[in-house]
């Protein structure tokens, strides 16, 4: 079978699967956030930390409950890191410095995961799993959480209240996130991914019958299930998913790309189910799998591409690529990796064609809305859908109204600074680091290339993604700050505002259609909104591109 007919292949098995757990995923999520009784695990946790699970709040009280656990979170996690040379399961390791505390706490918390450091040589065990692991859950439950009350504020009729995000985040956790990753780990770990602990300092590796490696003294207990199923590219080596102990296989290599979308996509159906029109929660899944499929596409056009005297000797761009999952699927991982806010890589993205490396930027820059991360690709879609009905209007000269509300003053301005939010934090933060002596030191490239690696270290940073381009030292007091800078405000600046939408949209009554209201259902609108996703980054980014990537590839 040839290398194109095998990635042909690979890519429609993982449509094919896709679809058909769109429903019942989708349908269960809805059942989990929309029933009222509370199980006996929930009711604890709830007596324990003092909440009222029949109390719903306004859309300002739950973004300070949102804001009052993330930083929580972040402090927690910061002290667990600067003080793990006192804790148990430590391996003998210092604690982590204050400037990349204070990075990974922001990256874990904000589910960007973005990682500075080579975990096997940085974490100790405890730290890895009570710490980063927790926030692989918890921080993805949390942008579930935000999607879900945005769903309640499109659904409800004059109402004040969005829901409980307590409640929210607990059911997210337990209900969703803890036994598809307990199948996954299960899955994964028969696939040949090591699930056991490990001293670094004290290892040895035997080679048996076939070439497979088996581990006396053993690495520490696998995170691929949880942080796939999050979202999260946070890995215990340096590799990522191009580790043979994280993703061992073909075929493992095919299911983490499967864990990374099941979520983000059947959300989209839940979203039918809440808002009572299913035929809408079609409509969004339509637009992310047509950006989705044109992204993928495109990326393993270009990494197929034979440009300069090697790759066209064997075939295709191979460099940085690992050779047990092939080009055409290591572009599946990355242009499935770069949809999402996940930083999971299973190959070298420096190492990419100029346009391959181009297309892996411009998926973030797209705002990873096709699926997106767990929650925020569905929140962040809805928004630019808002923005979309708002254009429709203005082009024919009747008020813009979206599954019953109408989109006023007040909601586009949420819309529209949602939208503006990322795009600054990528372009000041692009601007400042090739501005400053400390911002251009750690560039290994210069011209174009080296452009490229602070444009797209800022962007999946601003994006929550989590991914690097490599080829540029991040791990410098500078760089600790400013990313984490950039994750933060990239991850709470936009719940704000989609919270404030929410809330306002709550409040308003129901406007019934009429001959004049857009059907947003139909592919006329499909087409649309994913034409309106592609001009507005286009439109921002593409002086960026032309000097980095666009110019690399010319060159």
């Amino acid at each position: 079978m040839s290398p194109t007919v095998a990635g042909i292949l690979f890519l429609g098995s993982l449509l094919l699967a896709l679809v058909l757990t769109n429903r019942p995923l989708g349908d269960y999520m809805h059942r989990v956030y929309s029933e009222t009784r509370h199980s006996r695990v929930e009711r604890v946790l709830y007596r324990l930390v003092g909440v009222d699970p029949g109390a719903e709040q306004r859309w300002g009280v739950y973004a300070r409950s949102v804001l009052a656990f993330s930083v929580v979170s972040v402090l927690f996690l910061y002290g667990f890191q600067r003080l793990q040379n006192h804790l148990l399961l430590s391996l003998g390791f210092d604690p982590v410095k204050p400037d990349q505390a204070w990075n990974t706490a922001v990256s874990f918390v904000t589910n960007t995961n973005w990682q500075s450091y080579s975990g096997e040589s940085t974490m100790g065990h405890l730290v890895q799993m009570a710490g980063l692991a927790v926030q692989n859950f918890v921080s993805a439950a949390v942008g579930m959480a935000v999607a879900v009350a945005l769903v309640r504020g499109f659904a409800r009729r004059k109402s004040e209240h969005l829901g409980n995000f307590w409640v929210d985040l607990t059911r997210g956790s337990l209900r969703i996130l803890l036994p598809i990753a307990f199948v996954g780990a299960v899955v994964l770990v028969s696939g040949g991914l090591v699930q056991n602990f490990w001293d670094p300092a004290h290892h040895t590796v035997d080679t048996i019958a076939g070439g497979a490696q088996t581990l006396t003294g053993g690495p520490v207990a696998s995170q691929e299930a949880i942080k796939e199923l999050g979202t999260n590219g946070g890995g215990f080596y340096n590799a990522n998913s191009s580790h043979p102990f994280e993703n061992a296989t073909a075929w493992t290599n095919w299911l983490e790309i499967f864990l990374i979308l099941v979520i983000p996509f059947a959300l989209t159906r839940t979203f039918g189910r809440m808002v009572g029109q299913v035929r809408q929660g079609y409509a969004i899944a339509a637009v992310m799998g047509v950006i989705a499929l044109v992204s993928v596409s495109l990326t393993m056009i270009f990494q197929n591409m034979h440009h300069g005297t090697v790759p066209t000797a064997v075939g295709a761009a191979t460099e940085g690529t690992e050779a047990r999952f092939g080009v055409l699927n290591s572009a599946v991982f990355a242009a499935a990796t770069t949809l999402t806010s996940t930083g999971a890589v299973d190959s070298f993205h420096d190492s990419y064609t100029s346009l391959g490396g181009m297309m892996t930027m411009f998926n973030m820059m797209l705002g990873e809305v096709a699926p997106g991360g767990v929650g925020s690709g569905l929140y962040g879609m809805l928004v630019l859908t808002v923005i979309t009905v708002f254009v429709a209007g203005l082009m024919v000269g009747r008020t813009p109204e979206y599954l019953g509300k109408k989109i006023g003053s007040r909601e586009i301005k949420f819309a529209a600074l949602y939208f503006l939010v990322t795009p600054a934090l990528v372009l000041a933060g692009t601007a400042a680091a090739m501005a400053t002596d400390r911002g251009r030191a750690g560039l290994l490239n210069s011209g174009p290339h080296g452009l490229s690696e602070v444009l797209y270290a800022f962007t999946s940073a601003s994006n929550n993604n989590g991914s690097a381009f490599a080829g540029l030292t991040v791990n410098t007091v500078w760089y600790d700050t400013a990313l984490g800078l950039c994750m933060a405000f990239g991850r709470f600046l936009p719940i704000i505002f989609v919270l404030a939408l929410a809330g306002s949209l709550a409040h308003q009554g129901h406007t019934p259609e009429s001959d004049g209201t857009l059907p947003t259902h139909r592919p006329q609108f499909v087409g649309m909104v994913a034409g309106v996703t592609v001009v507005l980054v286009a439109l921002t980014f593409l002086p960026a591109l032309a000097l980095g990537p666009l110019a690399e590839g010319i060159h």
